[in-house]
This record gives structure tokens, sequence and C-alpha cells, in this order.
């Protein structure tokens, strides 16, 4: 199918002639690559035309022009294109989306900053990956959940349609099932969306040939009743399908609200088993604390929906000098501000995203000194590493490729 076409990006003043021609053919060349890979550039083909177009696209990047012929062939902020909308239970939906060539692998488990535009305002929010890596088609899926009074959920499940381009981030997040070998015995704990990041789970393990024996995974998931039980069906055919795999579902509307001692009748050989627990924080606070008083609070994993706190600004670091090397801006920076910020107040124009560490669009290479992560405290920094500027404090005197 052909990649729809955008209009000729602007020539810069300085070229013209000859010049322009060039520019005007590898541009087009760009645009048949992307027809021939079904909107995929070959990493070497898009190497190379990056490599020729970049001395005549000065100021932007050579991604930049590709990213206005089509923005799924741009490596520097990478997009998809929704592909299909499919109800799920009341007020849920899943989205399947065609990742373009910036798109890395993700891990089961993991959750994808999105970036919707609304009203000419990009907004991010984060959402759990339910397909397993390395789906057919080379497809992910994310299941959307309307909150009420929302504006991201409501405009994905209601005014998305096939063909939408979304912005997307780096799969992100620890809770994840482990390299091999596999548990031999898994207990997944889940309630309302909850259930997201573990569908991904389950669909990776069931799409697995076990050579020996499969683990024995258990889930145990709670919703209001069997119309908000996101993937009922399928794990309820995945149940029947595969003999390793047991669901249990608790109905809140008619048997009140899972809660941890309810584990000994439903699985009683739960402190066994390593689990991976998501729901509200009700759930997971006395899941933390049963498992505590069993000992067994090391087999337990937790997956939060929300942002981590920033930590209280009470380092003991006094920043330093930040230079920004292409510009020449040299700046004094506090250890509990972000780069982001001195960066702005210097006059430096700073790349920047959703400003709260979700989405990477505020990258920058760092070319030497060291970093403060404000959210959690660590230092980090080595030549090149890209700095997260919207999160990050200075650490020492540094210098950033801006």
């Amino acid at each position: 199918m052909p990649v729809p076409r955008a209009p000729s990006p602007a020539l810069p003043s300085a070229a013209s002639g000859t010049t322009a021609v060039l520019f005007t053919a590898l541009v087009g060349l760009a645009d048949r690559l992307a027809e021939w890979s079904g909107g995929r550039v070959p990493t070497a083909a898009g190497r190379i035309t990056s490599a020729l177009v970049s001395p005549l696209a000065s100021p932007l990047a050579p991604d930049d022009y590709l990213g206005l012929i089509d923005p799924l062939l741009s490596a520097r902020h990478p997009a998809g294109r929704v592909i299909a909308v499919r109800p799920e239970c009341a007020g849920a939906a899943t989205l399947e989306i065609r990742p373009g060539r910036g798109w890395a692998a993700h891990r089961p488990g993991q959750y994808l900053p999105v970036g919707v535009e609304i009203d000419g305002v990009r907004h991010w929010r984060t959402y759990s990956i339910t397909s397993p890596p390395k789906a057919p088609g080379r497809t992910l899926t994310i299941t959307v959940k309307e909150q009420p009074g929302g504006r991201v959920s409501p405009h994905l499940l209601h005014r998305t349609r096939p063909g939408t381009v979304l912005r997307l981030g780096p799969a992100q997040g620890e809770f994840t099932l482990p390299e091999d070998p596999l548990p031999r015995r898994m207990l997944m704990v889940t309630a309302g969306s909850g259930i997201t990041p573990v569908a991904g789970m389950l669909r990776t393990l069931a799409r697995r040939g076990f050579s020996g024996p499969a683990p024995d995974v258990v889930l145990l998931h709670s919703a209001p009743g069997p119309d908000a039980f996101l993937f009922r069906a399928e794990l309820a055919s995945l149940a029947a399908r595969l003999p390793w795999l047991s669901v249990h579902a608790r109905y809140t509307r008619t048997a009140g609200r899972l809660v941890p001692e309810h584990l000994g009748v439903l699985c009683p050989d739960w402190y066994d088993r390593e689990t991976w627990a998501c729901g509200p924080d009700g759930l997971l606070d006395a899941l933390e604390r049963h498992y505590a008083a069993a000992g067994a609070g090391e087999r337990l994993r937790v997956e939060r929906f929300r942002l981590t706190p920033v930590r209280p600004q009470d380092f003991d670091a006094s920043g330093g000098r930040v230079r920004f090397e292409r510009s020449g801006i040299e700046a004094d920076a506090s250890a509990s501000v972000p780069l982001l910020e001195t960066g702005e107040a210097a006059g430096v124009a700073m790349p920047y995203g959703c400003r709260r560490g979700i989405c990477f669009g505020c990258l920058v290479p760092l070319v030497h000194g060291r970093v403060r992560d404000l959210r959690t405290g660590e230092l980090h920094g080595e030549p090149g590493e890209l700095i997260q500027t919207c999160v990050n404090g200075a650490a020492g005197p540094l210098t950033l490729a801006l």
C-alpha cells in the first residue's frame, strides 16, 4: 500500500540549482524506499539516504525530513500508525499499532509512552503493551480503559480511527517475565485494568514451545463482573487449551473484593510461587504486607499505575557549570533543577516533550560529566549517553551536545 505523501520539505536557502535538484531527487528516493518497504525504510538504505541528504538539510537533521515524508520513517521521533481499534469489555478497547523504524523491541509486561494529538496539543500517557514481542505482522497492542473525566482515554476509545499516527516512546518498566529459566511455579494477582501487563506475559507464554515441563501458572483476577473482565473469553480459552494455566475470577459485585486472605483458598501454595501483582494501591499494599509477614516478600513483584514521585531535593550536591557545546552557552546549574530548565533559562533551544520523564523527547547526548536522576538520586553519566534533561540535574561540571 503506498505511503501517504506529504508536501516536499522546503529547501534551505543556501541550496539552489544543482543542489536543489539533487535534494529533491534524494527526497524522492526516500519516498520510494518507504513505498517499497511498506512504510519502513530498510536499515542500510535509510542510512545511505540520510548520509546523502545530511549536508543539504541543515539546520534540520535528515531524520527530520524523513519524518515529514512519513512520521513512521523517523528514528529520532518514533511513531506508529493505528491499524485497528477493537472493542473489549465495556469502556475499553485494544489499539493495534504498526510502529515505524524508530521502534525498538519490548519485554513482556513493559509499558509504552504514547503521544496523542488533541486539538493541536500532544498529550502523553503510558499504557501496558498487551501483545507478545515479535507479534505477527510486526504490530503491537495497547488496551485502553476509559477514565471518567479523562482527556486522552476517551479520545483513544471514541475518536481514534485506523490510520491515526501516534508518537511512541521506548518501552519501559521492570515488571516483566524473567529470562530463562522461568520459575517452576508462578502466580499472577490482578484487578481491573491491572490485568493488561499480565495479558502480555500470558500471551507470550502461550506462544512458547516448552522443550521441558511448562511452568505451572495461576491467574487470580478481580473485576466488578464478567462484563468488566478484560480478555475473559480469550483467557478462558487459553486455560481450557493449556494444561499449565489456571484462571480464577472473583467478581466484586457478588463476592466482594479480593484480599490476601483469599490466596490460601484459591492458591494454597501461594507463598512458594514467584508472584506478579498489578491493580489498585489498596490491593498491592495489602499483598506486600501479607507476603512480608509470611517471609515471602522477595517473591512478590508489583506494578502500580502511577508516575514515580520525584524525590525531595535534599541531595548533598552543589550542581555545577553546564556548557552547551554547539551553542557555546554556559550556565550555572543547581543540583535540584532539571537540566531542561537550566538550558531554557540560559536561552538554549532545548528539545522537550512531556517534561515528566515519560516520552524521552528531551534526550540530549552527554559529552562529559555526571548527572543525577532527580527521581531516584542515582548518579550516572558516560560520554555519549543520552540524558533525559527533564528529570536529571547537574552533579558537577558537565557538557551537553547542544
